[in-house]
């Protein structure tokens, strides 16, 4: 289960509003299950039903995510119109086995819902995430 902090889950909700109507995308990284860093990524398709990673951008974080020792952990974006669970485009674009997948959805834009997933051969397991360090 991913851990958290209150401000990393904070600034994720923000991206994802501030870029509506649009969907947003994003990366965390960190180590362990602990994430330490959000990048905001550009989202090239500026659509609200799809998001594609600026290949450069991608390339660039990535890097970084590398030179500070650290792991993608996890890869997260909006739904600006539907539930908070992978789509079946989600589904089949899902190329990090290894990461998490956070939806945001937007449904209710003053309450927004976040879940966090894994996508393992097609199959779609909720796997949640922990607000805060633990102990």
């Amino acid at each position: 289960m991913l851990q958290i902090s209150r401000e990393l889950y904070d600034e994720m909700i923000s991206h994802a509003v501030v870029d509506d109507p649009d969907e947003c995308c994003g990366i965390l990284s960190g180590s362990g299950n602990v994430v330490q860093r959000l990048h905001r990524m550009t989202n090239v398709e500026h659509s609200p039903y799809r998001y594609s990673m600026d290949p450069k951008e991608l390339y660039l974080t990535y890097r970084d995510i590398d030179e500070e020792g650290e792991e993608l952990l996890a890869i997260y974006h909006s739904h600006t119109h539907s539930p908070a669970f992978p789509s079946p485009t989600d589904v089949r674009l899902a190329t990090w086995p290894d990461a998490s997948y956070i939806l945001i959805s937007l449904m209710d834009k003053g309450q927004p819902i976040v879940k966090a997933f894994r996508i393992e051969q097609d199959e779609i397991i909720e796997s949640g995430f922990h607000i805060g360090i633990l102990e």
